[in-house]
């Protein structure tokens, strides 16, 4: 009968990164709480990077031929210069998405080992609170200017430097390229697109780095709950993606504000109990 239990909880937990991936209210910070709650307190990062895989699987799935065509015209521009002019949009794109994933990664592996220190309640109460309420300001502000499709230099640079702060449990990787994005007046649209692809980028090599940290860890990994997790995150990642790509829009921000407010009271409140 624990068994059982500790599998339902391995399910759920892969449920709960599924749904929470793609939404600016932070999985990373939902798995913590839900950890804390049932008292499954696993190896450093392990079990959010082996979720987070299934995520970045269920995303290739999704945008295979987009990805496929980029690569394909970003070498054609590389290799065909009499034809430059037919894939330097895409070219250009590429670019503008490694710009735009790159600090993140950087910053991410100076500060691997540190992050197990900070994923805790209390960090993730605050920094939920901080996304609740630039959510709210993005809500607050939807009208107030113009906004516009194709991505930029300058947006890209801007929605890198607010996702460095992502790596911090309770702040939404998701949620920080959306609030970069409109702060340099991108549509949702776009931000929604272009920040999948940043995720698929960003996740390979953590994936592999993950992958490596747990054949090499020397704490026990329970693989079966972990398969379990995956599949179920691979699942409900690809239904979450489709529904954000055809359903999102400004209007939604102001119930993930909310909401994002008050997960913060709670985990803050689990904290100091």
């Amino acid at each position: 009968m624990d068994k059982l239990i500790e599998y339902l909880k391995y399910l759920f937990l892969g449920l709960v990164q599924g749904v929470t991936e793609l939404l600016p209210i932070s999985s990373s910070g939902h798995l913590v709480i839900f950890e804390e709650l049932f008292n499954m307190h696993e190896p450093k990062m392990i079990f959010e990077i082996f979720t987070n895989t299934a995520s970045l699987i269920a995303l290739i799935i999704i945008f295979y031929k987009v990805i496929g065509k980029l690569i394909k015209n970003f070498f054609l521009y590389i290799f065909k210069k009499e034809e430059r002019e037919n894939y330097q949009e895409d070219f250009f794109y590429v670019l503008k998405l490694l710009i735009t994933a790159i600090p993140i990664g950087i910053v991410g592996l100076l500060f691997k080992d540190e992050l197990g220190k900070i994923k805790n309640l209390l960090t993730v109460g605050i920094a939920l609170f901080v996304t609740g309420a630039l959510l709210l300001v993005i809500y607050l502000t939807r009208n107030k200017y113009e906004s516009h499709e194709e991505v930029t230099w300058r947006d890209s640079m801007f929605m890198g430097f607010t996702q460095m702060f992502a790596i911090i449990p309770g702040l939404s990787r998701s949620g920080s390229t959306i609030i970069g994005g409109r702060a340099s007046r991108l549509s949702l649209k776009s931000i929604i697109k272009f920040s999948m692809l940043v995720y698929i980028i960003v996740s390979i090599p953590a994936s592999f780095l993950g992958i490596y940290d747990a054949v090499n860890t020397t704490e026990s990994i329970n693989w079966l709950g972990y398969s379990l997790a995956f599949i179920v995150t691979l699942i409900a990642t690809y239904i979450t993606a489709k529904l954000i790509l055809n359903k999102l829009r400004v209007d939604h921000f102001i119930y993930f504000s909310i909401y994002c407010l008050i997960v913060s009271g709670i985990a803050i409140t689990l904290y100091f109990i």
